[in-house]
């Protein structure tokens, strides 16, 4: 069982920035594909942001493509999401999501386990 725990939402006026962490306690870490996905209220979960075990392959949504950047450092086994340029269309519950099979990284399914999520409010 990997357990995911996320940190770092808060309240942020727009234009500003968060940055959000992702840790784990798994000695596998590595062996993880990591995404980060959002919900917020009344949409369904969204996909923002991916990367592969090595960090060597990001992917993004287009509505964060330029914005947000995820990394990882796997001797700390945790993944990072650095928020930029906030918009109030960015609040939301924040996931991240763990996945060990291949399949379609933008998708929900395709992931094994999920933190417990952290809240962003971006005030206009």
């Amino acid at each position: 069982q990997v357990q995911l725990v996320e940190s770092g939402g808060g309240l942020v006026q727009a234009g500003g920035s968060l940055r959000l962490s992702c840790g784990s306690s798994v000695r596998t870490f590595s062996s993880y594909d990591m995404g980060w996905f959002r919900h917020a209220p009344g949409k369904e979960r969204e996909f923002v942001a991916t990367i592969s075990r090595s960090g060597g392959y990001t992917y993004y949504a287009d509505s964060v493509k330029g914005r947000f950047t995820i990394s990882r450092d796997n001797a700390k086994n945790t993944v990072y999401l650095q928020m930029n340029s906030l918009t109030p269309e960015d609040t939301a519950v924040y996931y991240c999501a763990a996945r060990i099979h291949s399949g379609a990284y933008y998708v929900t399914t395709s992931y094994d386990y999920w933190g417990q999520g952290t809240q962003v409010t971006v005030s206009s």
